[in-house]
């Protein structure tokens, strides 16, 4: 029935969001350190943070839990709805995004989290694996070409849409790939903005993060 349909589909999108928000960060910095990762360095709670803040086996734990949430997200949400792992449908679509929302404002931390990029790249495993190969592909050759992973990583993720549309035709996964970018970039905007006052201009940004990385 349509009306079981949707309850199901917005119980999924919520659940999806509950476990995307999941504060990973938090929990391994007050484990690990006993501190607050908001109080720390960038006070981004995800992933790349953690690392240069409590260290290596920290962050990247963070970064394999945070991939790991936004995988379980869709999956459980594909029980939820009752439709077969990799299957196309609207609701799953809406849970991954939830999921996303939630890392990045998580409600368990007064909705300041992290970045989204690792959850994002949980979710497109599930629901657009191919997609996702694509995506890692060409991020591969950018950061083997550029030596910056950030910049390589959100340039790359303009192929996700992109490959979606020629492999799927379908508005749905497009439109996934599209709000992801969105969404993304929206994230990263206070950290950009912090960036380029401390560099002065976007030249110097630029070639600051260049030269960072082939340090």
């Amino acid at each position: 029935m349509i009306v079981n349909e949707l309850v199901s589909g917005i119980i999924a999108i919520v659940a999806a969001y509950l476990v995307g928000a999941f504060p990973t960060g938090y929990v391994v910095t007050r484990m690990a350190i006993g501190q607050d990762i908001r109080q720390l360095g960038s006070g981004n709670v995800g992933a790349n943070n953690v690392f240069g803040q409590v260290g290596p086996a920290a962050g990247i734990t963070v970064g394999i839990v945070d991939v790991s949430k936004g995988a379980a997200a869709v999956a459980i949400a594909h029980a939820i709805v009752d439709i077969p792992l990799f299957e196309l449908n609207l609701y799953l679509v809406l849970a991954g995004l939830a999921a996303v929302v939630g890392h990045i404002w998580p409600v368990y931390l007064r909705f300041v989290g992290g970045n989204g990029l690792a959850v994002t790249i949980g979710t497109l495993i599930i629901l657009m694996p191919q997609e996702l190969g694509i995506f890692c592909a060409l991020l591969l050759l950018l950061w083997a070409i550029t030596r910056n992973l950030i910049l390589s990583v959100y340039i790359s993720m303009v192929s996700v849409p992109i490959s979606a549309w020629l492999l799927l035709e379908d508005w749905r996964y497009t439109g996934y790939g599209i709000i992801l970018i969105l969404i993304l970039v929206f994230a990263f905007l206070p950290t950009a903005k912090a960036a380029l006052v401390k560099a002065g201009s976007t030249g110097n940004l630029f070639a600051e993060l260049l030269r960072r990385d082939k340090q």
